[in-house]
């Protein structure tokens, strides 16, 4: 049985701010860390990614 009822998927986890807000706060993480994110910088960044992807309708391919 799956973790997740059916009715719930992938996309309506993530929260759906607009994608200019999302963005600020991509900038906003670059610029408070100097250009060098620590890991768990790196692990909200590629949460943001994600909602921000989700905002603007996109796909956004996981870090390798």
């Amino acid at each position: 049985m799956s973790p997740m009822p059916s009715s719930v998927s992938a996309h309506s986890a993530v929260s759906v701010r607009p994608a200019t807000e999302v963005n600020a706060e991509i900038r906003e993480l670059w610029q408070r860390s100097g250009g060098c994110l620590t890991p768990q910088d790196e692990a909200e960044y590629q949460r943001l990614l994600v909602e921000w992807s989700a905002a603007t309708g996109g796909s956004v391919r996981a870090a390798a």
